[in-house]
């Protein structure tokens, strides 16, 4: 019981996180925003990657820094800067949570990364590619509740890697929309929504999967 009601807040609040990123984002300015990047060069999205990957660590939620860096960088650079950000997160996050941070973790953690160990077993590389993909699961508590488990390193990166992109390139394709929706352009946001419905089908199938 505890644990759906768990569930039902996250995912609430990833639903909350989503409304306030996409309200904000319609605010914003492209013509500022452009002076702004041209002005910033390449610090501008190693700025971005290091404000994503300390949210991330913090586990906040993702969602209203995809579809910013969407809105930003557009679809193919936002993808690619938030996937790094992701990925080296990711990284770090593990890397922590299986050494000096264990304890810490274990305290903060407890009750819950013991599930995720039991379906690592099923499957490390498996399972931790299929739950990147799972939009509702926050992307920061998975990292930390793996570095506890008994999951190889080697899967644990491969299964983010391949994972990731195709995990937050909707959000990212929605932030690019959002902005190209203002100028007549609705075909980057009606192709963000059905990524997201392809990604929602997917989680629900791996669930009744698993579950089976």
């Amino acid at each position: 019981m505890r644990s759906r009601i768990t569930v039902v807040a996250i995912a609430l609040v990833c639903i909350i996180a989503t409304i306030v990123g996409i309200y904000l984002l319609g605010g914003i300015n492209q013509q500022e925003l452009q002076l702004w990047l041209q002005k910033m060069g390449i610090w501008a999205p190693i700025l971005y990657i290091l404000i994503y990957s300390i949210a991330t660590i913090c586990i906040l939620p993702s969602t209203p820094l995809n579809l910013s860096g969407g809105a930003i960088f557009g679809s193919v650079w936002g993808t690619v800067w938030t996937s790094i950000a992701a990925i080296l997160a990711a990284v770090l996050s593990f890397a922590f949570s299986r050494s000096i941070g264990r304890n810490f973790v274990e305290k903060k953690l407890a009750g819950k990364w013991q599930l995720i160990d039991r379906e690592m077993h099923q499957g490390g590389f498996f399972y931790m590619f299929a739950i990147r993909l799972l939009p509702l699961i926050p992307y920061g508590m998975v990292n930390f509740a793996a570095g506890l488990t008994s999951i190889k390193f080697r899967d644990y990166f491969l299964g983010t890697f391949l994972g990731t992109v195709p995990g937050i390139l909707p959000f990212v394709m929605m932030g690019a929309g959002l902005t190209a929706l203002k100028q007549g352009d609705v075909l980057p946001l009606l192709v963000a929504l059905a990524l997201i419905g392809m990604l929602v089908g997917t989680a629900t199938w791996y669930r009744r999967r698993t579950s089976g």
